[in-house]
């Protein structure tokens, strides 16, 4: 696991409770827009500290980072690599992620598998929940057993392993804190990614090898995602900080990093591999 976590303050300013309701619930939509920016560690936990009062904690955190560690396939060539520098509209890729926490990850630990999906100017993503087991079996093109709900996602994950010859490629893994919107922006999530981490080898998820930085540890990728618009809140905090939208895939950035791949528009400067 690793050694350090985004710390911030944590009053909130008072507001309403948030009143429930399924027809904003209906509005929410795998269909997503998405902003990043790259902060100094001291001004991500300042802008953390701004947006606290107007979001809720996501339901992994509770108010504290938790570490996310998550293990990316790809082709013999990296076809979902090149895919994404050369900027087609239509593409996918898969990955395993793990939520870590102080249980150590076993056969029967629950994991997610995702495609993830760029169409044109939006991102769709579709998971399953496995035992780990099952997770490395799927993704070994192997038929597994599912709830009736995740079927269609098990059938297109060992569809896609099978046509391309997926294979483990990359692990990366940070430390996250995250907030949702309320009923007042449904949809609207911010994340807050630090000590950013990557291996290219010693591709196990339940490894305790830490991997190297790929992004200096001063600083934190603050990523915005929303169904259909920014609110106006958010872009003037953001902009009262000076933050600059970055063109970063975690990905790309390990494959960068690790020397498998020509520097591209998602390499982020000044993060030669380190310790």
């Amino acid at each position: 696991m690793m050694d350090t976590a985004l710390a911030v303050g944590e009053e909130r300013a008072a507001r309403p409770a948030p009143v429930a309701s399924s027809a904003l619930q209906a509005v929410r939509s795998r269909n997503r827009f998405e902003l990043k920016y790259l902060l100094p560690r001291e001004r991500a936990a300042a802008l953390l500290t701004e947006v606290l009062p107007y979001m809720d904690d996501d339901s992994h955190g509770r108010g504290t980072p938790y570490v996310i560690t998550s293990l990316y396939y790809d082709t013999p060539d990296l076809r979902c690599y090149w895919e994404k520098v050369d900027g087609l509209k239509n593409r996918r890729k898969l990955r395993v992620r793990h939520y870590e926490s102080t249980v150590g990850l076993r056969p029967d630990s629950r994991v997610y598998v995702e495609v993830k999906q760029r169409i044109n100017r939006t991102t769709q993503k579709r998971r399953a929940e496995l035992p780990y087991a099952a997770a490395q079996a799927l993704c070994a093109g192997e038929d597994v057993d599912s709830e009736p709900s995740q079927a269609a996602v098990v059938r297109e994950v060992r569809a896609f392993v099978n046509a391309f010859r997926l294979e483990p490629v990359s692990i990366t893994s940070y430390y996250r804190r995250a907030l949702v919107g309320t009923d007042h922006d449904p949809g609207l999530r911010i994340t807050f990614d630090s000590d950013i981490r990557y291996r290219s080898t010693d591709l196990s998820l339940d490894s305790r090898n830490p991997g190297r930085h790929m992004v200096p540890p001063e600083q934190v990728v603050v990523e915005i995602k929303a169904n259909d618009h920014i609110p106006r809140w958010v872009t003037a905090l953001v902009g009262a900080h000076n933050a600059r939208v970055v063109r970063i895939s975690k990905y790309c950035q390990s494959i960068e990093v690790a020397g498998r791949a020509p520097r591209s528009a998602f390499h982020l400067p000044q993060t030669e591999a380190r310790s």
